[in-house]
């Protein structure tokens, strides 16, 4: 291993919907967070481990932060916040199309009792004129001493090659904590489970509440044909969500089970999996 190899904890922080996974899952070169124009759709901590023959980085994209209306999410805020004292670099993400809220106001109160340095992660460069950049980052400055301010298009993946150097320059000399092929340290049934909810968040729209689960319940790979037979279990807050989730004559059903992923997968949920929390 290089000697002056470095290696260190970044936490991805921002209101929901902001492109923290889509960002995350960029850098790592596959999904491991699902994604979604709902907010919330993060609930979990999740890790992303990249590794160069210099670096390994660990990623967490928290949750959004957000004033808690319920108590789903005072949890999920309790939990992006607690991040803050526990990794090397803080980055805030903002949304360069919405600009500046009284979201990123609550997030910045908190940001100002970190002792990391916190980086400005400016979103969505691709949706905005270039001339409306600087007035956007000078507001955001006003507000809070960054340590830097780095403009990105995480979905066309624009600057995230610098992004990834400035991270460098912050991280200390450490070990390699995983091994160089993995790049989560959740288990797979997880990164299932998401993906599966990913799916019927994309499907259900607002019909569903975010709050819906998912639970795997059998996984079993079949020989020589790439395909993986996924039951789960669904679980909906309302027995009339139940419907929705079928669709008419297991139209739902129907759907979810094309994956627009690289690996092909099936996805089949029996009806009598599904139940109502």
């Amino acid at each position: 291993m290089n000697e002056a190899f470095k290696s260190g904890f970044v936490a991805l922080v921002g209101r929901p919907n902001v492109g923290k996974s889509t960002l995350m899952n960029h850098i790592l070169g596959q999904k491991i967070a699902i994604m979604s124009d709902k907010a919330q759709t993060t609930r979990n901590k999740i890790h992303g481990i990249y590794t160069s023959d210099n670096e390994q980085i660990v990623f967490i994209d928290t949750p959004g932060i957000h004033k808690p209306k319920h108590k789903l999410g005072e949890m999920m805020t309790k939990q992006a916040l607690a991040t803050f004292n526990e990794v090397d670099i803080i980055m805030f993400m903002i949304d360069a199309e919405q600009g500046y809220g009284k979201g990123d106001q609550f997030i910045i109160d908190f940001l100002k009792s970190a002792e990391s340095p916190v980086f400005l992660i400016v979103n969505k460069i691709d949706k905005v004129h270039p001339d409306d950049l600087l007035p956007l980052i000078d507001e955001y400055r006003q507000r809070f001493a960054f340590a830097e301010v780095v403009p990105v298009s995480a979905l066309r993946g624009q600057n995230v090659a610098t992004l990834l150097k400035q991270i460098d320059a912050y991280l200390p000399n450490g070990p390699k904590y995983y091994p160089d092929d993995q790049v989560t340290d959740h288990p797979e049934r997880f990164i299932v489970a998401e993906l599966v909810r990913e799916k019927i968040l994309q499907l259900t729209r607002d019909e569903v509440p975010h709050s819906i689960a998912v639970v795997v319940e059998k996984m079993t790979r079949e020989k020589g044909r790439g395909l993986v037979d996924i039951q789960a279990s669904i679980i909906v807050e309302r027995p009339s969500q139940k419907g929705i989730i079928i669709g008419r004559q297991g139209s739902m059903m129907k759907k979810s089970a094309v994956w627009p992923e690289k690996i092909s997968r099936r996805f089949w949920v029996p009806k009598s999996f599904l139940s109502c929390g």
